[in-house]
């Protein structure tokens, strides 16, 4: 009888969370909180929240040092109450366009320097994905930053190249 009731009591600490994961779950409360004091006020909005929380979360905006770390504090205690999931989703949505721009960015930088570098398969790809493109010109704006480029002159056709290329991109 009494391994049964042992057992049982192993089996309901094995549920208990430790000490260490109680710490690391505030912890990640704490960071959201942070990050939601790093929005603008016209994205706060969109958030799902309390009246409190959002209170505190635009009072932490007008603090610093000491203060500033104490509202971030008091804002994770706060988060305790809410829906933390409808908040990081409402988060995800919000930054979301800004991760696509970076990508976009990325993506047209490759294709620079691949067409800096030679890559003339990458000049007829670029001329077959976007049908609008003029590629006679799109192949004097490679040649002439290739040109700069072995002669370790200015970068102004390499950046011209990048501003066509974005705009191609853009425009599809």
């Amino acid at each position: 009888m009494t391994r049964r009731l042992s057992g049982m009591i192993d089996t309901a600490e094995q549920v208990k969370k430790s000490k260490s994961q109680v710490k690391r779950e505030l912890q990640a409360l704490k960071d959201l909180g942070q990050k939601l004091v790093m929005l603008p006020e016209k994205s706060l909005k969109k958030i799902p929240m309390t009246d409190e929380l959002r209170e505190s979360v635009l009072e932490a905006k007008q603090l610093k040092r000491e203060a500033l770390r104490r509202q971030i504090q008091h804002i994770g205690v706060l988060m305790r109450g809410e829906d933390v999931g409808a908040i990081r989703h409402a988060m995800v949505d919000i930054t979301q366009p800004h991760v696509d721009k970076i990508r976009a960015f990325h993506e047209i930088e490759q294709w620079r320097d691949a067409l800096l570098a030679g890559n003339d398969a990458l000049l007829d790809s670029l001329c077959q994905r976007f049908p609008k493109a003029d590629c006679r010109h799109l192949q004097l704006l490679v040649e002439k930053a290739r040109m700069e480029s072995n002669r370790n002159k200015s970068t102004k056709s390499a950046r011209a190249l990048f501003r066509y290329l974005s705009d191609l991109q853009q425009r599809q």
